[in-house]
């Protein structure tokens, strides 16, 4: 298989998509990964699996619109499957795959399939204490935009999924891209103080526009190296509340073509005005896990 992935934009030809079949159990309150999905299970509110499958399929469908090439997990018995993006990314012609937390790698073990195609040599394991996973990683042309957390207190926060020693082999890998980084908020107990990943709170889409939610930058100067970089007038602010439910998490199928949970009326109106296709689908008991469209999606080549 042929890599190719320079930005978050280009249209789309091959991509991973999660499943949530076998998703198994609703879990415990202490055996889960962030604040969101804690909140849900002791609301009783957690997600069905059938909902879920639904959900998920129907962004299967989109693809199959826009005659995608979709390549699937490997089904792990009641395993949680649906955010292909935590456990691998693609950059140029290189597949890297993710450090994530512990628990979760069997899940780089169902994608074998997909990493048995690409060439040897373009096949990136990172060192062992390079911690990253996908979402904290958007490939932009020249740049290579990278969420991190740069506290003393790192391994306090199982919200903090990506340090700094991630972000010096991404630049060593990648010598001739700039390697931006952000220091992103984090929170494990409030899900409204929390970026868990940079697509959270950020993301640029087609037409030189992006999606991004302030308060989530830590370092004020970092947020307006972004709103220099886009240009104010081309950023669609998120609010805290719309931040939460995952405003920034769409999918860009093309310059064009973008896909979007059909519950952002606020920006999907947007979307629209500004010339973009919305393709809305239901995505919100997914998003009750703390991730959405990006976030099942893990793009293997767009267009050159």
């Amino acid at each position: 298989m042929e890599l190719h992935i320079a930005d978050e934009v280009s249209r789309l030809r091959a991509v991973i998509l999660g499943i949530a079949h076998s998703n198994g159990p609703t879990p415990k309150h202490e055996d889960t990964y962030d604040p969101k999905s804690a909140h849900h299970v002791l609301e009783g509110s957690y997600p069905l699996e059938a909902d879920m499958v639904k959900e998920i399929e129907s962004v299967a469908h989109v693809f199959e619109k826009y005659r995608v090439k979709v390549f699937r997990p490997d089904e792990i018995p009641n395993y949680n499957q649906k955010f292909a993006r935590d456990i691998a990314f693609v950059i140029e012609n290189k597949m890297i795959i993710a450090n994530i937390l512990p628990d979760r790698e069997k899940e780089i073990e169902a994608i074998e399939h997909v990493w048995s195609e690409v060439e040897k040599g373009y096949r990136i394991v990172l060192p062992e204490g390079s911690h990253i996973e996908g979402g904290d990683v958007m490939p932009w042309y020249d740049h290579i935009f990278i969420g991190t957390y740069r506290g003393d207190d790192y391994s306090n926060y199982i919200t903090a999924r990506t340090n700094m020693e991630a972000v010096n082999t991404l630049q060593d890998l990648f010598p001739t891209k700039k390697v931006v980084s952000f220091d992103l908020r984090k929170s494990n107990t409030d899900a409204r103080k929390n970026a868990l990943h940079l697509d959270c709170c950020f993301q640029p889409i087609g037409k030189g526009k992006a999606l991004i939610h302030k308060e989530s930058f830590l370092v004020e100067k970092e947020y307006d190296w972004l709103v220099n970089f886009f240009g104010k007038e081309n950023l669609f602010h998120v609010t805290t509340e719309e931040m939460y439910h995952m405003n920034c998490n769409v999918f860009s199928i093309s310059p064009e073509v973008i896909i979007s949970e059909r519950h952002f009326t606020r920006l999907n109106h947007w979307l629209i005005n500004q010339g973009f296709t919305v393709e809305e689908v239901h995505y919100f008991e997914i998003a009750k896990q703390g991730g959405l469209l990006r976030c099942s999606t893990m793009p293997l080549i767009r267009d050159k």
